[in-house]
């Protein structure tokens, strides 16, 4: 199968019926297709970056934002546009090649034992998993065949993600289970092409599409560059021998990189697809995997993922992971906007909405930031939980923008600090020796946070209307999140500590916790300075 010419991408059209096209079918004005449907969520965020780098690849637009892009915003390439500009690369398009360059795989690695397709799928259990017999949740065996479009988007989705499948395996350019951020169009009349484009930076007008099928973009037509062995005695995280740094390939390389040293078995059966369910005359059963491939090192930044800067990992980005798409709101800032008190910024691709795009759209248009990504055991290839959410973005100036991560970021801290002594004086409450204790108590802060999240959002949309010049937000938006916050504190201990039976209740314990919480609540910092802006009226 190619990944170009051939039909393989589940998609939704316009009226609700399903079909399966060729990528260069997305621009399809006669019933256009509105949304992709991957039969599973990891697949859907891997087809949308697949599409994504393949226009940012093949067909970028040229100049300033207010020129091609903006000439496509308006009205979509033809079908025959996309399909020359596509045709380009498909010969590194091929999933299975013979012994030739095959899509994000290593084409001269050999090994004598092959892994069952599973193992490709992230979640499902590993090899140690099933030795140990310790598959309780997820059970083994459960996926045997894959057709060819799903063994594709298990695949992108595992070098996209880059998990460590075990010792000598290395992690993606954004390390393991990063969180992606995707700009996307919401509105009713919004195509499938739109939420794309919207992700899409114009390129330098010395670019040449012509020249990109090149192993500098996509690693799988040359020999992989391996780290089996360094003879470097000073490389301990990748010199220039062993490691693959930014300055070394085509900055278009970030979108196709291949962690993962992976052939796929050519042995094909007929049958049915375990994934989504359909008859297929070839699927694949196995996989040959190896250690030691690509070891991306340096100052790597994918265009679709925020990053937080560290002085201490010298000067670094570290790519947020994938666990922060669950976290509700109080990541928010820095995933939509830069959080300067957490030192997070967004993905290039959403400073590129804020500071060209957003000029240029319709306010009508109704725009929102999608995250998702895994949240992995630390340096294993073992997911603990799948996770995304759809945050509010806004129409909003520089100066707005301003104002807003400054009000937001006081909001966002001013939780924080609710959040910490809410736990802590419910384990008080729980326990006569606190400190002794070492229970998680994340589902607390968990409850908190979804509790606020609404109101949250309320209050920061009534203050991304403020015109820029505003300089103090309205006090009644202040008293309003003060009061939830305190409310909300309170009806969660009561809760926490009151739902036992009597019998188990230590009630001079619990008062005590309580009145601790009262008086660090009022003599919190942070709380009185929030406080203060609020109405001068009574509002404790």
């Amino acid at each position: 199968m190619n990944l170009i010419k051939d039909q393989w991408i589940p998609v939704i059209r316009q009226d609700g019926s399903l079909d399966t096209i060729k990528p260069w079918q997305i621009v399809e004005q006669n019933n256009p297709i509105i949304e992709l449907n991957a039969p599973r969520s990891d697949f859907q965020g891997a087809l949308y970056q697949f599409l994504i780098g393949l226009l940012q690849t093949c067909f970028p637009p040229k100049g300033e934002v207010d020129d091609e892009w903006l000439e496509y915003w308006q009205e979509a390439p033809r079908e025959a546009e996309l399909k020359d500009a596509f045709k380009k690369v498909a010969p590194a398009f091929e999933l299975d090649n013979h012994g030739g360059p095959a899509f994000m795989q290593d084409f001269e690695l050999e090994s004598k034992k092959a892994d069952p397709i599973e193992s490709l799928v992230i979640g499902a259990p590993g090899a140690n998993t099933i030795k140990k017999n310790i598959d309780l949740f997820q059970k083994r065996n459960q996926i045997k065949r894959l057709c060819e479009s799903c063994t594709t988007m298990a695949l992108m989705t595992w070098q996209l993600n880059g998990p460590p499948k075990g010792s000598g395996y290395k992690v993606g350019l954004r390390g393991n289970g990063p969180v992606t951020t995707l700009v996307k169009c919401l509105g009713e009349k919004s195509v499938l092409f739109h939420s794309l484009w919207m992700n899409i930076i114009p390129c330098e007008d010395d670019y040449d599409p012509k020249k990109v099928l090149d192993a500098s973009i996509f690693p799988w037509l040359d020999k992989t560059k391996t780290s089996e062995s360094c003879s470097t005695k000073e490389c301990k995280t990748g010199c220039n021998k062993c490691g693959t740094f930014p300055e070394d390939v085509n900055s278009l390389h970030r979108y196709w990189s291949m962690p993962s040293r992976i052939k796929l078995s050519a042995a094909l059966v007929a049958g049915k697809c375990d994934i989504c369910g359909k008859e297929s005359r070839k699927c694949y059963q196995e996989i040959f995997m190896k250690p030691k491939g690509f070891r991306y090192v340096g100052a790597w930044e994918h265009p679709l993922t925020p990053y937080k800067n560290k002085k201490d990992h010298e000067n670094l980005p570290i790519p947020l992971k994938g666990q922060v798409a669950g976290s509700c709101y109080k990541n928010w800032v820095g995933l939509t906007l830069q959080d300067t008190y957490n030192n997070n910024h967004c993905a290039e691709v959403v400073r590129d909405y804020w500071e060209e795009k957003l000029f240029l759209i319709d306010k009508s248009d109704v725009i929102g930031l999608w995250c998702f990504g895994f949240d992995m055991e630390s340096g294993q290839a073992k997911a603990k939980c799948w996770y995304e959410q759809q945050l509010p973005l806004f129409h909003l100036d520089n100066e707005q923008r301003t104002n807003l991560i400054d009000w937001a970021g006081e909001f966002i801290r001013s939780a924080r600090e609710i959040v910490k002594i809410l736990r802590t004086q419910v384990k008080a409450a729980w326990f006569r020796r606190p400190g002794d204790v070492k229970g998680d108590m994340s589902v607390m802060d968990q409850r908190f946070w979804q509790a606020t999240e609404p109101k949250f959002y309320q209050a920061i949309e009534e203050l991304a209307v403020l015109p820029g010049k505003t300089r103090m937000a309205p006090p009644e938006i202040y008293k309003s999140w003060y009061e939830c916050l305190r409310n909300t504190m309170f009806r969660l201990f009561e809760e926490a500590t009151l739902e036992s039976a009597p019998r188990d209740l230590d009630l001079k314990r619990i008062v005590s916790a309580q009145q601790a919480m009262i008086k660090k609540f009022y003599m919190n910092k942070t709380i009185k300075s929030f406080k203060a802006k609020a109405i001068d009226e009574e509002v404790a």
